[in-house]
């Protein structure tokens, strides 16, 4: 059978393309203007719908709702944060064990709401696996284990080989670490659910409508300018696609394969059977869920970024990334050798230079931005939307100051990448780092990360 490449995502060639909606079609007004059609804008213009249903909420999106990282993900719902660590550096243990406390709660929020509002995005929460398979990532998953914990998991559990195989049944596996802060989802079926619910509710989404440039109270593309008091920007992957936005986040290429379903004898062979979302400790990680048609998706890094920060148009990825990723499903999973893989497709994700996610709004101008989620955006979005809600109504008088207003991440401000050619040959140069050094930490038997990537975790600002 031959694999699909590209199509947007697999996730999309199951529910289809959705019917187009209309493009701006002229100058308008509202309150709110959102600048992206993902998790993000759509979230953030659900709760202020919610929360002031009488405002005039805009969305404009550059090709459709769920085009970027929101359409193409692994569909991992988890309590995950990028840069928890560097905040509790800036801004004490207190405050960033206050940000995972909401990431831990953002969770049940998303399949409360999508539970609520009839969304079946195919939600199992099953937790997250994440499994070491070499002792340099054993001892790695034990202090990432006792951080989680120093962060106030106390449900999280530390797993030996024996019991991380009676979850999954890992080849070579030597230990985990799971918590039940994640849940298996259909990306698309959620945010097509989403922005049904956001549309139902009054909000107008303009889609093929790319925005060009965004100023104090104005977001300006070519078929008109809507003028709003607020101006939201929320384009993650594609943000250097907005005028003096190219050096803001970088744009992270990732990848996956989605197998056919598999038959019984297999899953009976690898167990799988509470439907986790499995992860490792590589430096270029993987991350996987069991979907619920009984496949395996599975992704990971592989022309990890385009120079110029320039996106993909429909989703294809490299041949040599496929079989990258093949190799690793069978090396997880030896019974899969002989399944086809149906469907390969990359996205891309917002990195910051210093690698922390952020939000803001900016009370002299209006304009407001969240993003920079380095991959864990599934969750992360939907914390940042409750938060620019709250950002919005502390601004315009509607209410006070909120404890998500108060987390460590709102006004955060990043020192911009590096011009080219540098920043691509420091994003090439980090990735070439991280897979040398997993093969070196597979072949050997050393306990300790190895040195090379630990540089390279240093001179990207990665740790």
């Amino acid at each position: 059978m031959t694999t699909v490449n590209g199509g947007i995502s697999f996730w999309y060639a199951q529910e289809g393309i959705p019917a187009p909606r209309e493009p701006l079609p002229g100058d308008i007004t509202a309150d709110v203007c959102i600048v992206g059609g993902g998790y993000t804008g759509l979230w953030t213009a659900y709760y202020l719908k919610k929360a002031v249903p009488f405002l005039r909420i805009v969305v404009l999106e550059q090709k459709f709702c769920g085009y970027g990282a929101s359409g193409r993900n692994g569909g991992w719902l988890y309590n995950g944060i990028a840069g928890r660590d560097r905040y509790a550096r800036l801004h004490g243990h207190d405050a960033a064990a206050a940000l995972q406390r909401a990431m831990n709660d953002t969770v049940d929020e998303v399949v409360r709401v999508a539970a609520e509002e009839g969304i079946d995005a195919d939600v199992h929460k099953g937790g997250v696996l994440e499994v070491a398979y070499a002792p340099a990532q054993l001892a790695r998953l034990k202090a990432f284990h006792e951080a989680e914990v120093a962060f106030g998991e106390k449900d999280r559990l530390l797993l030996g080989a024996a019991e991380s195989a009676e979850r999954i049944r890992i080849a070579g596996t030597v230990g985990g670490t799971w918590t039940p802060h994640g849940a298996r989802i259909h990306p698309v079926k959620l945010l097509q659910g989403l922005a049904r619910v956001v549309e139902a509710a009054g909000v107008v989404i303009h889609e093929s409508t790319p925005v060009t440039e965004i100023q104090p109270k104005h977001a300006i593309t070519a078929y008109g300018t809507v003028r709003a008091p607020y101006v939201l920007r929320c384009t993650e992957g594609f943000t250097a696609s907005v005028k003096g936005q190219k050096r803001t986040w970088l744009p992270m290429n990732s990848s996956m394969i989605a197998t056919e379903p598999l038959p019984e004898h297999v899953w009976r062979t690898i167990g799988w059977e509470g439907r986790e979302a499995l992860g490792d400790m590589a430096h270029a990680y993987m991350y996987a869920q069991r979907t619920a048609d009984d496949r395996i998706a599975l992704g990971g890094r592989g022309v990890p970024y385009r120079f110029g920060s320039r996106t993909d148009n429909d989703g294809r990825t490299q041949p040599a990334t496929i079989e990258a990723l093949r190799d690793i499903l069978v090396r997880f999973f030896p019974a899969t050798a002989g399944v086809a893989i149906d469907h390969a497709w990359s996205g891309v994700l917002g990195v910051p230079r210093d690698w922390c996610a952020t939000v803001e709004l900016d009370r002299s101008t209006g304009l407001g931005w969240a993003g920079g989620y380095v991959g864990s955006g599934v969750a992360t979005a939907n914390l940042a939307a409750r938060t620019l809600r709250d950002l919005v109504q502390l601004d315009s008088g509607q209410a006070h100051g909120t404890a998500l207003t108060a987390l460590s991440w709102v006004g955060h401000r990043v020192r911009k990448w590096e011009p080219e050619p540098l920043r691509w040959i420091g994003v090439q140069g980090m990735y070439a780092a991280y897979r040398g050094a997993d093969r070196r930490e597979l072949a050997g038997r050393s306990a300790e990360t190895d040195r090379v990537a630990q540089l390279a975790d240093r001179v990207s600002g990665r740790h």
